[in-house]
C-alpha cells in the first residue's frame, strides 16, 4: 500500500513553486537539505515550476502586449484628429489638437487637459491663453464652420436652437391651474343631499391640475427627460442657464436680429426679476427686429 505523501512535503513544494531556494525551504521546515532535494525529485516540482513559470511569462508578455495596443490606438486617435488640421503649418500638432477637442467641447480647460495634460489650474490658465492666439482663434473658426456645413447648418441655426432653450416656456409643455373633479367613495362617486333642492348630487372638490400638451403640439427637441415616478409623470427642459451662458459668450454668431430678439428678452426677464436698472430703450430694439419706421 503506497505511503500518504508527508505534509511538509506539500508545503515545501508550494514554496519552491514560489521561488524559495532548497535551503530556505530545508530551514523553514525543519528538515535536512537531502530530504527537500529528495521530495523535489521524487514529486517532479521542477516541472511544475517551468509550467507556472511559464504561465506567468505569458500573462505578463499579454499584459504588456494589451498596454503596447492602447498606446497604438491612442497614438492612432491623436493622429487621426491631427490630420484634420495638418494642412495648417503655424500650429504645433498639440496645437491643432487643442483645436480640434475645442470645437467639440467649446471648453478651453477640458481641451488643454487632453491634449497637453497636466493638472486643472494649469490648463484653466494655459488654455485662455491658447484662445487669444490669433492663429488658433482662426484655425478654430475654420474647424467650426466646417462642422456646420457638414451637418448642414450654418451659425444661425446654432444660436436660434440656444435661444430657444433659453427663452424657452414652460407654459408651452404644459396646462396647470386648477379644476373641479368628483369626490370618490369605495363604490364611486360620493353622493350628497343639495341643501336647497333636498335632491341627491355628486360631491365635487377643487384640486391642482396638470396636463401635457400632445407631443405633436411641442418642440421636442428642447425636451431632455419625461418619465413616470411614484408621484406622476413629469418632464424636464434643457437648462436654460447653460444656453444663456453659451449665448453669452456666442454673441458673434449672431444675427443682427437675433442679438436685437436675445436685447428684448433679456429686458423682458430683467422686469420681472426687478433687475431693471439699465434697460434699453425697447422701442431701438423692436426697430431692430421687425425694421425701422
Amino acid at each position: 500500500m503506497a505511503r500518504a505523501p508527508d505534509h511538509r512535503a506539500e508545503r515545501a513544494r508550494d514554496m519552491f513553486l514560489t521561488g524559495k531556494k532548497l535551503v530556505d525551504i530545508a530551514n523553514e521546515l525543519g528538515v535536512p537539505d537531502s530530504t527537500v532535494r529528495r521530495w523535489k525529485h521524487t514529486y517532479k516540482w521542477e516541472g511544475e515550476r517551468s509550467e507556472k513559470g511559464a504561465e506567468r511569462s505569458e500573462k505578463k508578455s499579454e499584459r504588456s502586449e494589451n498596454k503596447a495596443n492602447a498606446r497604438k490606438e491612442e497614438k492612432k486617435v491623436v493622429a487621426y484628429e491631427v490630420i484634420q488640421v495638418v494642412d495648417n503649418p503655424d500650429l504645433t500638432d498639440k496645437q491643432r489638437l487643442f483645436c480640434v477637442l475645442y470645437v467639440r467641447c467649446f471648453n478651453a480647460t477640458k481641451a488643454y487637459l487632453k491634449a497637453y495634460g497636466g493638472s486643472y489650474a494649469v490648463a484653466n490658465t494655459e488654455g485662455y491663453k491658447l484662445l487669444v492666439n490669433p492663429r488658433i482663434r482662426d484655425e478654430i473658426a475654420r474647424l467650426k464652420q466646417h462642422r456646420l456645413n457638414q451637418a448642414m447648418l450654418n451659425e444661425a441655426d446654432i444660436f436660434q436652437k440656444y435661444m430657444d432653450i433659453a427663452f424657452s416656456d414652460i407654459t408651452d409643455y404644459v396646462d396647470f391651474g386648477r379644476e373641479e373633479v368628483q369626490v370618490m367613495g369605495a363604490f364611486g362617486p360620493v353622493q350628497v343631499d343639495d341643501p336647497e333642492t333636498g335632491e341627491k348630487k355628486t360631491l365635487t372638490k377643487e384640486i391642482n391640475s396638470v396636463r401635457f400638451r400632445e407631443s405633436n403640439e411641442v418642440d421636442g427637441t428642447l425636451i431632455t427627460e419625461v418619465k413616470q415616478g411614484k408621484d406622476g409623470a413629469s418632464i424636464k427642459l434643457a437648462d436654460r442657464m447653460r444656453a444663456l451662458d453659451w449665448l453669452a459668450e456666442h454673441m458673434d454668431l449672431a444675427t443682427a436680429e437675433q442679438r436685437a430678439r436675445v436685447a428684448q428678452l433679456r429686458a423682458q426677464t430683467d422686469k420681472l426679476t426687478g433687475n431693471n436698472e439699465e434697460i434699453e430703450d425697447m422701442g431701438e430694439v423692436e426697430g431692430d427686429i421687425y425694421g425701422g419706421k
